[in-house]
């Protein structure tokens, strides 16, 4: 709470910020709505990358693990850039999630306000309705999203260890210690991939619902 003085304004400024984003937006033609289309979209984008990106780590790891013989250090660089790569991966997917969360937060509030300005209770009542159904649906599309990207920490994690036990360890003995954890590994990342294919396809039909 003592931290609370000194976050308060930076969350206030970028609440700015972002309100005056949507605002300038409006202006040219392009609504919230819009831009949470374009930003789910981008979102399944960055799910299909990170999952190509993980697979490619794997890949390597196979390699790795049937090494036999030939320049050790030089494999050791390659696992170490498929693990940048994947962190680099989850980090883009986070992001594209959180920018879908926020506008999603601006537009349910907006919608939500301007209810009140309806004279007519027929289309208000629809209206209403469906807010509602809208926000169920996007509340289940996050809740899948967030698992998926929950789903990338335990690999992330594996593949630090590993890289870190070979950059140290630069030996057939180490490469050797690594085999037992390829099974675990490549469990993980089957687990992301499908994760992800369930928050892809329900984002398709999250934005097929935005665009009646």
């Amino acid at each position: 709470m003592r931290y609370l003085w000194i976050l308060l304004p930076l969350l206030l400024t970028l609440t700015a910020c972002q309100s005056a984003y949507y605002s300038a937006m409006e202006k040219v033609g392009v609504h919230k709505r819009d831009i949470l289309v374009d930003r789910v979209e981008a979102a399944q984008q960055s799910q299909q990358d990170a999952q190509q990106q993980f697979t490619s780590a794997l890949e390597q790891l196979s390699q790795l693990i049937n090494f036999d013989g030939g320049d050790l250090q030089r494999m050791y660089q390659t696992t170490d850039q498929e693990f940048q790569a994947c962190r680099k991966a989850a980090e883009e997917v986070s992001a594209r999630i959180n920018s879908i969360d926020a506008v999603a937060t601006a537009l349910f509030n907006e919608w939500q306000d301007e209810l009140d300005l309806y004279t007519n209770d027929r289309l208000k009542r629809e209206s209403a309705s469906k807010l509602a159904a809208t926000q169920r649906q996007y509340q289940s599309l996050l809740n899948t999203m967030r698992r998926a990207e929950k789903s990338m920490q335990p690999v992330l994690s594996s593949l630090q260890d590993n890289t870190l036990y070979l950059k140290h360890n630069l030996n057939a003995n180490a490469i050797g210690a690594l085999k037992g954890e390829f099974t675990a590994i490549q469990k993980d990342i089957n687990k992301l991939i499908v994760d992800m294919n369930k928050a892809i396809k329900q984002s398709e039909q999250f934005v097929a619902t935005l665009k009646q």
